[in-house]
């Protein structure tokens, strides 16, 4: 226990946008124009004890999450921190019980995004005062103590509190081995860096090789736009990384990592994205035209919170060896309990701030190791990196125990932001966040946050006069 750690004394709630739409970063069928924001709180303690939570947004709107930031998080201040420590799953109860907030959407929608932030500086918060990142901090846990972390409500027709108990007791045992591996190796990762909408092909091909260097093997393609456009991308891609001449030296695939995921003769995969765009029977037409260039998945086919529309899709493309993918912008453990019930997906896409907190992203690992559906967590947002590597060890460690299916979104930009950012390995790997005073690595420079806080900081008050600000981000 940490008895210094106080009350809950204040909070500040901070609009932070870039202007990723400069570079066309971020660009896809459905989001043509994005400026990557983070809606960032710091809570602060009577003692000087902070954490840093934020929710992820493109831009306009981040002002109306900032101030429902403010609404969640003001029903905390005066509580006492190991009180909430204590329990995360009651604290997480708590958080969503206002009954006025919930009426505006209950565990969805702006609401959700604002609670998320503030669940995720508490987690954050919780981590520092125990002297380890995020993701050990839950690793050490018991499994008594995962469970008593973990919100089941509305979701026990799925998976129930002694059924994630039997789950967790029987992954205990190889816990200590499988921490040592992913030291070791890092996490598997994929990067989208590649393949935004608004990139010519110059500088696809550019990024693409730049990747394989990386010791990238997943590649993910934006389509959705205009199928013959898609090809062409897609068929590009797929010629750089299919060729054996472009592999770096001594580069081997290990083939337990590419099975079942249409790779080609130099085992990479490629996955494409459609960010919603279609209607379900579009969704199925538009992919079958996609065939010649393998995706092992589309992902967000159509709308997020159509379970039955996904699993529609699934069925429809299956003969095609085409998988689904989704949960990026699905908002609560219970969207994820429909996907999963209706055998709707593939690939489960959990997202750091979408959800109201680790303690719903705790439930569903815990779902998708049930229905044996691989968990590949969505990361292509400022700071999104950062957060979600903690979710996949805690996965690959607590969980399900595998890491084989697994790969972690990358994108390479803003991190500079962060005083702990995540970094890459010569094997395209996330390599593990050790710093024990990293707590969930989303902290931000202070500087980064006065430059980019919207609409006063240096960089958009620079914009608006037609001046050059000298730390804008650079194209890749």
């Amino acid at each position: 226990m940490s008895p210094t750690t106080g009350k809950i004394a204040r909070f500040t709630v901070h609009d932070v946008r870039f202007p990723t739409n400069v570079t066309g970063d971020g660009t896809d069928a459905m989001n043509k124009e994005c400026d990557y924001s983070a809606a960032m709180i710091v809570v602060e303690t009577d003692t000087g004890v902070k954490g840093h939570g934020m929710t992820f947004t493109i831009g306009r709107g981040n002002d109306i999450v900032c101030y429902a930031i403010e609404q969640v998080a003001q029903r905390v201040v005066g509580m006492d921190a190991e009180a909430i420590f204590a329990d995360m799953g009651k604290f997480y109860d708590f958080l969503v019980a206002d009954p006025q907030h919930r009426w505006l959407g209950p565990e969805k929608g702006v609401i959700q995004l604002a609670t998320a932030a503030v669940s995720n500086a508490l987690w954050d918060m919780y981590a520092k005062t125990r002297g380890k990142p995020l993701w050990k901090l839950i690793v050490d846990f018991s499994p008594e103590e995962f469970v008593r972390s973990t919100c089941f409500r509305y979701i026990t027709d799925a998976i129930s509190p002694a059924e994630a108990l039997e789950l967790l007791r029987a992954k205990e045992g190889g816990k200590a081995e499988r921490e040592a591996d992913v030291r070791a190796r890092g996490y598997p990762a994929y990067t989208t860096s590649v393949g935004w909408l608004g990139y010519d092909d110059e500088k696809v091909e550019r990024l693409t090789k730049e990747a394989l260097a990386q010791g990238f093997n997943h590649f993910k393609l934006k389509v959705g736009a205009d199928v013959a456009d898609d090809l062409r991308r897609g068929r590009l891609i797929r010629r750089i990384i299919d060729d054996p001449a472009n592999m770096p030296p001594g580069r081997v695939v290990d083939p337990k990592t590419v099975e079942g995921k249409n790779a080609g003769p130099t085992g990479c995969v490629l996955m494409v994205d459609a960010n919603q765009v279609w209607d379900v029977p579009q969704a199925v037409e538009y992919m079958k035209q996609l065939r010649p260039i393998s995706p092992w998945f589309i992902e967000e086919p159509t709308a997020p919170d159509d379970a039955v529309g996904h699993a529609a899709i699934r069925k429809a493309l299956k003969p095609h060896g085409i998988g689904v993918a989704t949960g990026e912008h699905a908002h609560n453990r219970m969207t994820f309990k429909q996907l999963l019930q209706l055998d709707a997906i593939d690939v489960c896409q959990i997202d750091s701030c979408r959800v109201g907190g680790i303690q719903e992203i705790l439930a569903i690992l815990l779902m998708s190791a049930k229905f044996g559906v691989p968990v590949c967590p969505h990361a292509g947002g400022v700071g999104l990196c950062e957060y979600v590597i903690h979710l996949s060890l805690i996965d690959y460690i607590c969980v399900s125990g595998s890491m084989e299916r697994n790969v972690l979104e990358f994108v390479d930009h803003l991190h500079e932001h962060f005083l702990y950012p995540v970094s890459i390995n010569k094997d395209g790997r996330y390599n593990v966040p050790m710093d024990p005073k990293g707590g969930y690595s989303i902290e931000m420079f202070e500087k980064s946050m006065s430059d980019y806080a919207f609409p006063n900081g240096n960089y958009w008050v620079a914009t608006a006069k037609g001046e050059p600000f000298a730390g804008a981000p650079q194209a890749h």
